[in-house]
């Protein structure tokens, strides 16, 4: 389980509601359940008119993958790509064929099953290089969903004080009542913009560093794979694929963010240099 995303999520909603404390207000004030409920109502409904089923239904999926702290070990991947390369030069392409059964990661499988068929290495890249396209995009796709809650959020909790505010002065009967009323019609502001900014938008943005990550660990699949075609030696190897390691050490240290590329267009730089 990422211990970090559960922390930093209930530390975001306690120095809030803290904040709000300290400045004199009641914890009770903050309660309104009619404007949470126009606030999520009109966030999942404007999310779901905006993207395919297909794509919702993967949304308990993506929580699940979320909340787990997925591991990725460049290092093993770089040892267990030196073995075969080893191997290969003693054996040739053919004793691969024995391990393809109980390789656990899909894109390694159809790699590895490219050499032993004696594919071209450029359609070998091709081939996988379109696999992994495919698997960001789906990625991708999915944290935009987020993302486009994120951005109805705060116009659903706009309309949430408007409605609030239609209401308390379609009733002025009691004036000593007006203002608590009114305080209470802009707490649909307030949730509106909290959920966007600690929810919505930060679990699209940590899938997006998850995505990033997943697709550089395979991206060194690929090149491994390519480099145990060639027949290149160890060294070489070594040497090609640490640069893999070296940028997984700095997303794992800087949160998966970048000065100059997103997740996406990093990706395909790579890639697309790579295949030069």
């Amino acid at each position: 389980m990422d211990i970090f995303l559960i922390f930093f999520v209930i530390t975001g909603f306690a120095l809030v509601i803290g904040g709000f404390i300290l400045e004199g207000g009641h914890i009770s004030g903050l309660f309104a359940p009619s404007a949470l409920l126009i606030i999520l109502g009109g966030t999942i409904g404007a999310t779901g008119v905006s993207f395919p089923w297909r794509e919702l239904a993967e949304v308990p999926r993506m929580l699940k993958v979320l909340i787990q702290d997925q591991k990725y070990d460049f290092r093993a991947l770089m040892d267990r790509m030196k073995a075969m390369c080893i191997q290969v030069r003693q054996s040739g392409l053919l004793s691969l064929e024995s391990q393809i059964d109980s390789e656990p990661d899909s894109l390694m499988r159809k790699g590895m099953r490219l050499i032993v068929d004696g594919t071209s290495p450029t359609y070998t890249r091709e081939a996988l290089e379109l696999t992994l396209q495919v698997i960001e995009d789906r990625h991708l796709s999915r944290a935009k969903i987020f993302e486009a809650a994120g951005g109805y959020s705060p116009t659903m909790g706009i309309i949430g004080t408007v409605l609030g505010l239609v209401h308390v002065l379609g009733n002025l009967e009691d004036p000593n009542t007006l203002a608590p009323k009114i305080a209470m019609a802009f707490i649909a502001t307030l949730y509106g913009i909290s959920l966007a900014n600690l929810v919505w938008l930060p679990i699209g943005n940590k899938l997006k560093e998850k995505n990033r990550l997943e697709i550089l660990y395979k991206s060194m699949i690929i090149e491994g794979l390519l480099l145990i075609q060639e027949g290149v030696n160890t060294n070489y190897m070594e040497e090609k694929l640490s640069s893999f390691i070296a940028e997984a050490d700095m997303l794992k240290g800087s949160g998966g963010k970048s000065s100059s590329m997103d997740s996406s267009g990093d990706s395909k730089a790579r890639r697309s240099k790579k295949g030069k």
